[in-house]
């Protein structure tokens, strides 16, 4: 009889490694998963992890909350601005182009704060209103006003984007 085929490292390692799978199968099965089984652990370990479980969904809570109310301020804010940038039209024909493209970024930007707002289900039940619409009634004041709020909008875009960076980190 001839001597059988020396066997591959590879082959060796991967019947080794079901050996070691069919023996934690049969140790799994040895051990009762029931409602029991927690009468066996201390009670101190029971009331410690209680007591963790509570303290995570109380942050959970309270991070949920202040995610939705930096949510709907950056809303209530673009809305606003978007209200106060729809006022400026006709600022002057050299500005219009310009003016027609903030527009709907900050309208777009509102409609997807808002979006993701109903999906985290922390959206208000009404949308907000842009309120009472801007007059302006000279040149001067569309400019003045163009200025301030576009210099505004800035500010206010740099505290969004670092907040929401904030907020991106693991």
């Amino acid at each position: 009889m001839a001597d059988p085929a020396p066997q591959s490292p590879m082959k060796l390692v991967a019947l080794q490694l079901l050996l070691w799978l069919g023996a934690l199968c049969l140790g799994c099965e040895a051990v009762p998963l029931n409602p029991t089984s927690a009468l066996l652990l201390p009670r101190s370990f029971l009331l410690k992890s209680l007591e963790q479980v509570r303290k995570i969904q109380a942050e959970g809570t309270e991070l949920l909350e202040m995610l939705e109310s930096c949510l709907s301020q950056l809303h209530s804010g673009l809305v606003l601005y978007g209200s106060v940038l729809q006022a400026l039209g006709g600022i002057s024909s050299e500005f219009s182009p310009a003016l027609d493209t903030l527009q709907l970024d900050v309208a777009n930007f509102a409609t997807t704060v808002r979006q993701q707002m109903e999906d985290l289900g922390v959206a208000p039940e009404a949308k907000p209103t842009a309120g009472a619409m801007w007059a302006f009634t000279s040149t001067f004041q569309r400019r003045a006003v163009g200025v301030l709020v576009t210099s505004n909008l800035q500010s206010s875009l740099k505290l969004a984007y670092e907040v929401l960076r904030y907020l991106a980190e693991p």
